[in-house]
C-alpha cells in the first residue's frame, strides 16, 4: 500500500457484533469513613468489589441491553482484562453513538456504591472508529450519562491534557502497528514513560481515576457510513489551501481490476512454476501462523494468496488442508478442479478436520464427499462421539440423499446402538419446518434398509429389529400421558407418587409387562420387558419428572428419569461435551472420575436420563453440616487424613477438577448446590444446563463453581490435596486445549439447530467458546492464567448469598 493511499472499511457493512475488553482501572479509590457511635470505621476494613456496566448509546437513546464485568475483589490495581460482546452490531452505529461506561462498588452493603462514569464516543471528529487503547477519566460519584451532548465525557479537556497525554497517544498508535517499532529507542521511551507518570500523579496527587478500555482493531480503518446511502457528504470545496476528506464509497467492494490481477495472479498456468516455490523463512512462519489459526478465524486475502502460492509445497502438511481450501475460489471451475485433484493427492487429514470441511463453510460435493471418506476409518465409539452433530450436518448437504446420510445409514446398521440414537436424533429433527424434508428422508432410507437386512444368529431378522426400536416411541407417548395425568393430581408428592404406582398397575399395567421386548432408549444394547410399579416414584420439582425402574431382560433392572416439559437437547449437548472430554483425558491418561450420565432427548420438551444413586450438596450440607462427614459414613479410614478412605478423597478430588475445567469451558451457568450431586463414593458431578456459553440468570457468576464447602473438604485453601486440585485443574486444562479445534468445530456444526442458547446468537457463542481456550496462551502461561481463575471463584462470596435465597425457594416449593 502506497504512503497516500487510504484502505477502509465502511460501518455499514460490518455485521460482527460491537466488542471491546474491559482492561483496569488506574488511580487510587476515595476512601469513605463512617462514624457509628463515636467509633470511625476507615475503608480499610473493607475490601471494594467492583464491576463495570457498558451501555450504549445511539443518538443520547439506549440501544440494547447494558452488559457488566465479572466481580473484582483483588485490590488495586483492579484488572479485569474481560471481553465485552454487546448485542448490537457495527452496522447499526450512527455518527453520534457513544459508550457509557460506569464503575460499581457492591461491597457498601446497601444498595450499590457508585464510584463514577465515563461516556466516550465511538467515531472521532474524522468519521472513523476508534480504536486501541483509550484512557477514559471519570466523573467521581457520577453515573454515566449517555445523553448527546454528555454531560460526562471521558476524553481529558484539552487545555488540561500535558505531555503524558501526548506520550500515551503516541503509544497507543506504537501499539496499533502505526509508528514503526525501533528496538533501543523504544526501551527509552519506556523508561521516561514511567518517569513522566511518577511526576504526573505526584503533581495531581492521585486525584482522578481513569478506566482503560482496548477498542477492536481492523486491518483497515472504518469509517462511519449509514446502510443505504451512497456517499457521506463532506464540507465544499473553497478556496483555502486545507484539506478535503473524500469519500471513496466503492472501496472494499467487487473491484473487476483487482479480481482481473487476482486470477492472473493464481492463473494454473504458473502451476508449472509453483510446484517448485519454497517459502523463505519469513513466508514460513507465517504460513506456520496461519496453520495455528482455530477454524473460525476468517483469512485475509493476503493469507489465502501466500497458501495458494505454496499449495504445493504444503501437500505433505496435513493440517494445511482444509486452510487450503478456504483460499479456493470455488466460482473458478479450472481453480476448482485444480484445488479438488490436490485434494485428494494431500497427506490424509485427521477426523477432526474432516468434521470442519462439513460445516456450512464448503459447500462443494466433493469435498464434503471427501470428508465423509475420511470419517469412515473413525470406529462406532468414536463416530458416537460426533453423531450428534453429524445429524446436524445433514441441514448443510447439497441433496436429500447425500454421502454424508448414506453414510451414517450404513453404518448404523452394523451397530444396534448406533442405530438408535441415530433415529431419534433424526426423529427429533422432523418438526423442524425448513428441512423436515430433508431428514423425512434420511429415516425413510433408515427404515427401509434395515428392514432389508437378513436374521441375524439369533434369528433376529430386520423387521423385527426395526420394531424394538420403533416401540421406544410407544413408550415414550405413554409416559406423556402418565405425566399428565400425576400432574393434575391436587396434593403432596406422596400422593401424587401413589397415582402414579395406582395407573401403572392398574389401567397401564400393559407397561408392567411389554408384549414384546424394547430396546432401552438409553442403552439400546439392553432389552426392557417392563416397568416395576413398586420402585417407580417423581421427584418433587415443577414438572414431577418420573424415576421409572425397567425390568431387563437378564432379570435385572436400570433406572431411568422421564421429563416432560423440559427441553433436554442442550442437555444432552452438554453431557456429550462431557463425555467427549472424559474420552480425551483418558487418552491423556488422565481419569478425573467424570460421570457422563446418558442424557436422550425424545423431542424438543421432553426426554430420558441415565438415573444415577446420589445426593444434592444441599442435601448433604443440610443433613451432615460438611462433606466430609458424608464420607466418613461410607468410606471411614480413621488413620487417613480427614478420616476417609485415600481412594474416596482422590476420587472426590479428581471429579471437582474435572468438573470445574469443563463447566468454565462450556460457560455452564446457573451452578447452585440442588445440581451439584455427590455419589457414596466421593464423585461430583453436575447436571441441569438450561444456561451454557456464557449464559447465567445470577448476577456476578463466578467463572467457575467451586463453593467453600468443595475446599474445606480438601483440607482448606492450604492443604497440599487443594493444591493437587489446583495441579488436576491446569493439566486437564492444557490438555483439553490441544483439542479446541475439534470442539469448536462440534459446536460450529452445531450452529443450526434450534436450541435455545445457540441459536439465539450461534456466532457469538462459538467466539465465546473460543475465548474460554485462550489459544493466545502457551501452557506455562495458561497454568497461571487458570490458577488465577480458581482462586477468584474461591473467593467470590458474593454468589453465596444468592446460594441462600435459592435454598428459601427449594423449601417453600
Amino acid at each position: 500500500m502506497g504512503a497516500s493511499e487510504f484502505r477502509f472499511f465502511l460501518s455499514c457493512d460490518l455485521n460482527s457484533p460491537v466488542t471491546f475488553r474491559i482492561e483496569k482501572l488506574d488511580g487510587t479509590l476515595p476512601v469513605e469513613k463512617s462514624t457509628v457511635s463515636g467509633v470511625v470505621s476507615g475503608a480499610e476494613d473493607k475490601r471494594p468489589e467492583l464491576y463495570v456496566e457498558c451501555a450504549l448509546y445511539i443518538d443520547g437513546a439506549p440501544f440494547g441491553l447494558p452488559m457488566r464485568t465479572r466481580l473484582n475483589t483483588t485490590g488495586p490495581p483492579y484488572c479485569w482484562n474481560e471481553l465485552i460482546t454487546l448485542s448490537s452490531k457495527y452496522r447499526d452505529l450512527t455518527a453520534h453513538s457513544q459508550l457509557a461506561i460506569t464503575v460499581w462498588d457492591v461491597s457498601c452493603g446497601k444498595g450499590e456504591g457508585l464510584i463514577g462514569g465515563a461516556t466516550i464516543l465511538l467515531f472521532n471528529s474524522k468519521m472513523q472508529m476508534k480504536s486501541g487503547k483509550q484512557k477514559l477519566r471519570l466523573w467521581k460519584g457520577k453515573e454515566a450519562d449517555g445523553s448527546f451532548p454528555t454531560s460526562t465525557p471521558g476524553k481529558v479537556p484539552r487545555h488540561e491534557r500535558g505531555e503524558l497525554e501526548r506520550l500515551e497517544k503516541l503509544m497507543n498508535k506504537f501499539e496499533r502497528g502505526q509508528i514503526q517499532s525501533i528496538d533501543w529507542l523504544d526501551r527509552l521511551l519506556l523508561k521516561s514513560l514511567d518517569k513522566i507518570k511518577e511526576q504526573e500523579s505526584s503533581k495531581h496527587g492521585n486525584s482522578y481515576l481513569y478506566l482503560v478500555v482496548d477498542f477492536c482493531s481492523f486491518e483497515h480503518r472504518v469509517v462511519f457510513q449509514e446502510s443505504g446511502a451512497n456517499l457521506l457528504i463532506t464540507s465544499p470545496i473553497g478556496s483555502t489551501n486545507e484539506f478535503v476528506t473524500v469519500w471513496d464509497t466503492e472501496l472494499g467492494k467487487f473491484n473487476p481490476s483487482e479480481h482481473k490481477q487476482l486470477k492472473l495472479a493464481r492463473s494454473l498456468d504458473r502451476g508449472i512454476i509453483d510446484r517448485d516455490l519454497k517459502p523463505s523463512n519469513t513466508e514460513r512462519k507465517s504460513i506456520q501462523r496461519v496453520l495455528k489459526y482455530p477454524p473460525t478465524r476468517t483469512l485475509s486475502g493476503d493469507e489465502r494468496q501466500l497458501l495458494w502460492k505454496f499449495r504445493f509445497s504444503l501437500m505433505s502438511e496435513k493440517r494445511a488442508l482444509t486452510k487450503f481450501l478456504r483460499c479456493v475460489e470455488w466460482s473458478d471451475v479450472q481453480e476448482a478442479k485444480q484445488a479438488i485433484q490436490l485434494m485428494y493427492k494431500w497427506e490424509t487429514i485427521d477426523v477432526c478436520d474432516a468434521l470442519e470441511l462439513l460445516s456450512p463453510l464448503f459447500e462443494s460435493e466433493e469435498v464434503r464427499a471427501y470428508a465423509v471418506s475420511v470419517l469412515e476409518r473413525a470406529d462406532d465409539e468414536e463416530l458416537q462421539c460426533y453423531l450428534l452433530q453429524l445429524v446436524q450436518a445433514l441441514r448443510f448437504e447439497r441433496s436429500d440423499r447425500s454421502r454424508l446420510s448414506q453414510f451414517l445409514v450404513q453404518r448404523a446398521l452394523q451397530n444396534i446402538q448406533l442405530a438408535s440414537f441415530f433415529r431419534w436424533y433424526v426423529a427429533v429433527e422432523l418438526t423442524d419446518h425448513v428441512y423436515n424434508k430433508r431428514y423425512f428422508s434420511t429415516y425413510d432410507l433408515l427404515e427401509q434398509s434395515m428392514k432389508k437386512l437378513p436374521p441375524d444368529v439369533n434369528g433376529e431378522d430386520g423387521n423385527k429389529l426395526w420394531q424394538s426400536l420403533v416401540g421406544q416411541t410407544g413408550l415414550t407417548a405413554q409416559l406423556v400421558s402418565i405425566t399428565r395425568e400425576v400432574r393434575n393430581v391436587r396434593g403432596n408428592t406422596q400422593k401424587k407418587i401413589e397415582k402414579l404406582r395406582q395407573l401403572l398397575s392398574g389401567l397401564l399395567s400393559e407397561l408392567t409387562y411389554f408384549e414384546e421386548p424394547i430396546r432401552s432408549p438409553l442403552t439400546p444394547s439392553v432389552l426392557i420387558k417392563g416397568i416395576v410399579p413398586g420402585e417407580s416414584t417423581l421427584f418433587k420439582s415443577q414438572l414431577n419428572p418420573l424415576m421409572l425402574a425397567f425390568r431387563t431382560e437378564e432379570e435385572g433392572s436400570c433406572k431411568v428419569i422421564f421429563k416432560k416439559g423440559d427441553d433436554l437437547r442442550q442437555d444432552q449437548l452438554v453431557v456429550q461435551m462431557v463425555w467427549l472430554m472424559d474420552r480425551l483425558l483418558k487418552l491423556e491418561n488422565l481419569d478425573l472420575c467424570l460421570t457422563p450420565y446418558k442424557v436422550l432427548a425424545t423431542g424438543h420438551d421432553e426426554g430420558m436420563l441415565e438415573f444415577i444413586p446420589s445426593r444434592s450438596l444441599a442435601q448433604i450440607l443440610s443433613e451432615h453440616r460438611s462433606i466430609t462427614s458424608y464420607l466418613q459414613k461410607f468410606h471411614p479410614d480413621e488413620h487417613a487424613p480427614f478420616g476417609i478412605t485415600a481412594t474416596c478423597l482422590e476420587t472426590f478430588i479428581k471429579s471437582c477438577a474435572g468438573y470445574s475445567v469443563i463447566t468454565y469451558i462450556l460457560g455452564i451457568g446457573d451452578r447452585h448446590l440442588d445440581n451439584l450431586l455427590l455419589t457414596d463414593d466421593g464423585r461430583l458431578f453436575h447436571v441441569d444446563f438450561a444456561f451454557i456459553l456464557g449464559r447465567d440468570p445470577k448476577p456476578f457468576p463466578p467463572p467457575m463453581k467451586l463453593c467453600k464447602e468443595m475446599v474445606e473438604a480438601m483440607g482448606g485453601a492450604e492443604s497440599q490435596y487443594y493444591t493437587r486440585f489446583k495441579s488436576y485443574c491446569c493439566e486437564a486444562y492444557n490438555i483439553l486445549r490441544k483439542s479446541s479445534n475439534l470442539i469448536l468445530n462440534l459446536f460450529y456444526l452445531m450452529a443450526g439447530s434450534t436450541i435455545p442458547d445457540i441459536a439465539s446468537d450461534p456466532e457469538k457463542g462459538i467466539l465465546k467458546l473460543q475465548e474460554k481456550f485462550r489459544l493466545d496462551m502457551d501452557d506455562e502461561a495458561c497454568i497461571h492464567f487458570f490458577q488465577d481463575l480458581i482462586n477468584e471463584s474461591v473467593s467470590a462470596l458474593f454468589p453465596q448469598m444468592v446460594e441462600t435465597i435459592h435454598r428459601w425457594a427449594q423449601y417453600w416449593r
